[in-house]
């Protein structure tokens, strides 16, 4: 029984297929702004918030559906809106009630997806939500790609010229209140850029698996490496590897693909939770055990 050659079926269905290349050029773009904006968004304890903010862009995209249709443009607005309107409603009624920031975030999003699913359905068909839920990796078109491209740019700027800002946002919570206007400045930056690449990345994962290309790849880098540089650069990695196994997999099996991209860096995160060198548990118990028995010899 003849062996498969191993780079033939790595490279074949990009070098043979269109939408396979534009397939990965857009997760390429993808993965270098969602990435980065992900370590920030772990950094700062808002996963969870960012999972929201995703499900919060469905209703305004929705609308753009039902106006112009699977339109780039329309579609994208409108979730911009929404994913705006969402986080502002949010902190005014969490600042003039005195109610939990994250119950009303939970509340309104939670009321946008039922809208936007809502709203879809008056119009769509089956195929249109799970076109809207899952996204349409292998259907990229040019207006897509632009806009992949150029929010990975804007973010890449935006990351570049604010960046120690940023930083210190992420890092210290107090900073928020005693850095001034640029620690605003930086905090406002942080939260469009998160709905900027939310919605850039509905378009090729859709509005349930975007949020995993942004989190799941910071969090990986988290039990590999600590230093803030090479934890963004191993989270770009992470996500372009991720990307590349989705769509070869669901290549080879015709399964869907933003569920196989995120499947993918999901296997990696259980693995990196076992064997990670920071934090990974293997790690750190037998750091414990190793403490334990130094303890012990002191005491003796």
């Amino acid at each position: 029984m003849s062996s498969v050659p191993l780079l033939p079926w790595l490279t074949d269905p990009f070098v043979d297929f269109a939408f396979m290349r534009r397939a990965l050029a857009g997760c390429f773009a993808i993965s270098l702004s969602a990435a980065p904006v992900g370590v920030f968004l772990m950094l700062r304890r808002m996963s969870l918030t960012g999972d929201a903010m995703a499900h919060a862009i469905l209703p305004g995209a929705a609308i753009g559906f039902l106006l112009a249709g699977f339109s780039v443009m329309a579609m994208t607005l409108g979730g911009m809106v929404a994913g705006c309107l969402v986080a502002a409603l949010t902190g005014l009624t969490s600042r003039h009630t005195g109610t939990s920031e994250d119950g009303n975030l939970a509340a309104f999003y939670l009321t946008s997806l039922a809208l936007g699913v809502l709203l879809i359905s008056l119009k769509g068909s089956r195929i249109d939500l799970l076109h809207v839920l899952f996204g349409a990796t292998l259907a990229l078109d040019d207006g897509a790609l632009l806009l992949l491209a150029g929010v990975a740019v804007i973010t890449l700027l935006t990351m570049a010229l604010l960046y120690r800002a940023i930083v210190m946002v992420s890092l210290d919570s107090s900073f928020l209140r005693t850095g001034g206007p640029a620690a605003k400045v930086a905090h406002m930056a942080l939260l469009m850029l998160i709905v900027l690449n939310l919605v850039a990345g509905f378009h090729a994962l859709g509005t349930l698996m975007a949020v995993g290309l942004m989190i799941l790849p910071a969090t990986i880098a988290r039990f590999w490496v600590a230093s803030l540089e090479p934890m963004i650069l191993l989270a770009v990695g992470l996500a372009l590897a991720g990307c590349f196994a989705g769509l070869l997999l669901s290549y080879y099996t015709s399964l869907a693909t933003s569920p196989l991209i995120i499947l993918c860096l999901g296997s990696l995160f259980l693995l990196s939770a076992l064997v990670g060198r920071e934090k990974g548990l293997l790690n750190t118990w037998r750091h414990r055990r190793t403490t334990l028995a130094d303890t012990e010899l002191t005491v003796k």
